[in-house]
């Protein structure tokens, strides 16, 4: 198994004149700690559940540049790019250049989106989710087509390209690997099935259930259950001194047992560093052996 990196807050002591500081001593840290790759966000305002709407909130891809540029080793992407903040033809075109940038790091991870309030309060598109689904598998066909050799045009119901060139292509081949997070049965979990390399499940008591779909699904779509990584948004309290380090990887390893790949998440105290410092020490070592 292997872990993840996400950053989802940036309230972080010293304030905007030091985050970006902090955050790469943050993304630099976490590399050498093991950690296999990083996220952060596709949102503009806070997220309820972190914080209130005010606080600190970068944007996404803009920020995948700075930390390419501070990092050498760990996967790059959001969890996840919300489908209708940008046309799908400029999404394929931000994770072209950041796997260039990075030297073949970047992976697109992608979502419906949900956040109506933040969208609202920016005037970015919004439609009804039945449309964002729509808009999402759409998305998904035009990044393909981008990463390959057909530079034709584009014809769908809601998304028309003229010429789906796109130069210098990704330096990751056969492409850039996608993500498609949620754990919606219907909708979510089929796109899956029909066109990612990998999920992104909440950790949750459903998870078994949610892949248990995403097997029908597969079996259904005539794909390779065992050839989509299945990775978890979970969450790291280590403890001030690392005392729950055994509990979670205790957890972990249950999360192992049900063919997770990836077990990523967000880390309590992480602008302090010295959580990543555990990490480093009673949680990954033992991890990398399940």
């Amino acid at each position: 198994m292997k872990v993840g990196l996400h950053i989802p807050d940036f309230t972080w002591d010293g304030g905007p004149a030091v985050l970006r500081l902090r955050l790469r001593d943050v993304a630099q840290q976490a590399e050498q700690a093991g950690i296999d790759r990083i996220s952060v966000m596709d949102h503009v305002w806070q997220i309820a559940h972190i914080g209130p709407p005010e606080h600190e909130m970068l944007e996404a891809y803009t920020t995948l540049g700075w930390l390419a540029a501070s990092t050498d080793r760990v996967t790059l992407l959001t969890v996840v790019t919300a489908v209708v903040y940008r046309d799908p033809g400029l999404v394929a075109k931000a994770v072209s250049t950041l796997d260039v940038l990075s030297g073949g790091r970047a992976m697109l991870g992608i979502g419906a989106a949900w956040n109506e309030a933040e969208a609202r309060g920016l005037g970015l598109f919004f439609p009804p989710l039945a449309e964002r689904y729509e808009r999402l598998e759409e998305a998904l066909r035009i990044c393909l087509q981008m990463w390959s050799d057909d530079d034709g045009p584009f014809d769908g119901k809601h998304y028309h390209l003229d010429r789906t060139l796109n130069s210098p292509q990704p330096l990751t081949r056969p492409r850039p690997r996608i993500l498609v997070g949620g754990s919606g049965e219907r909708k979510t979990l089929r796109l899956v099935a029909r066109y990612a390399d990998a999920c992104n499940i909440r950790d949750s008591a459903e998870l078994a259930h949610k892949l248990d779909v995403l097997r029908e699904h597969c079996t259904t779509e005539g794909r390779d259950y065992a050839a989509i990584e299945k990775t978890v948004q979970t969450r790291f309290d280590l403890g001030p001194h690392g005392e729950n380090a055994a509990q979670i990887v205790e957890h972990l390893h249950a999360l192992s047992e049900l063919g997770v790949h990836v077990a990523h998440g967000s880390v309590v105290d992480v602008g302090s560093l010295r959580p990543l410092e555990l990490m480093a020490e009673r949680v990954i070592p033992a991890v990398e052996k399940f």
